[in-house]
């Protein structure tokens, strides 16, 4: 793999400023156009220096901030690989800057609201019959969940990823799946407001099954349209959680 190096990157040594930035900007070309795909392996931390004419120290200080990002995989004595790219990195990220502030998680919901409906249209129009399969059957584990609440959260999230994944762009459901952890403290804090009757979750439901027979029929009007009534008609709830989100509340840090 070492013998290999040199065809990987651009030529050239890297240049004095900045030297961790410029060795991380020639790993991430690398990975990002193919040379370096999933699985492969990094030549070693001196054959890297002696290509970029730098120390190890910088070297390795590159392939720990994008370890860092989760996209290199390190491990002690073995080599440093290429990871699939998931959402994990982005799951820690948001639940730091969120951690459980009132005024956070309720512009979680916010960002969430702003995402969900045009991802609600792609997914009507890109569908194709394997999306809508996953997405029935995130539907149907709703149904049979009803008044169970971590199994209900847990069909629900799923239905929504669903509806991030039938879009096909490949960002928006890396960051749907992002904020999956905040998500399910909000829809847990949601339903420990007190006991939900059955009308209740019949009524949920009933919005979340006219978000997919729109996508089931393709039909991107009427699928953005029931994604924003569903979202609408959690408001109140939200608000009596959170309170609303007003502009400016984030001033001064986090609350």
């Amino acid at each position: 793999m070492d013998a290999h190096a040199d065809t990987l990157f651009a030529a050239g040594p890297i240049a004095p400023k900045r030297l961790t930035d410029g060795v991380l900007a020639a790993l991430s070309a690398a990975i990002l156009d193919g040379r370096l795909p999933e699985g492969r392996s990094l030549p070693s931390e001196a054959r890297l220096a002696e290509r970029f004419g730098v120390s190890k120290q910088v070297v390795r200080e590159a392939i720990r901030s994008l370890a860092g990002l989760g996209v290199l995989e390190v491990f002690p004595g073995r080599a440093t690989r290429v990871r699939p790219l998931d959402a994990e990195p982005l799951s820690r990220f948001w639940r730091f800057a969120v951690g459980d502030s009132r005024t956070a998680l309720a512009e979680a919901v916010e960002l969430r609201r702003l995402i969900e409906p045009p991802l609600a249209r792609l997914a009507a129009a890109r569908a194709d019959d394997a999306d809508k399969a996953q997405l029935r059957a995130a539907y149907q584990r709703m149904q049979a969940a009803l008044g169970d609440v971590p199994k209900w959260i847990e069909a629900d999230l799923d239905f929504h990823e669903a509806i991030a994944r039938a879009a096909h762009n490949r960002l928006a459901l890396l960051q749907v799946r992002g904020l999956r952890p905040v998500i399910t403290l909000v829809m847990e804090r949601f339903n420990s407001r007190g006991p939900r009757g059955p009308a209740a979750w019949r009524t949920t439901l009933r919005r979340h099954a006219r978000v997919l027979a729109a996508i089931e029929h393709s039909d991107e009007d009427a699928a953005q349209t029931a994604m924003l009534a569903h979202f609408a008609a959690a408001e109140t709830a939200i608000a009596e959680l959170f309170g609303p989100v007003s502009p400016g509340t984030q001033k001064g840090g986090r609350r």
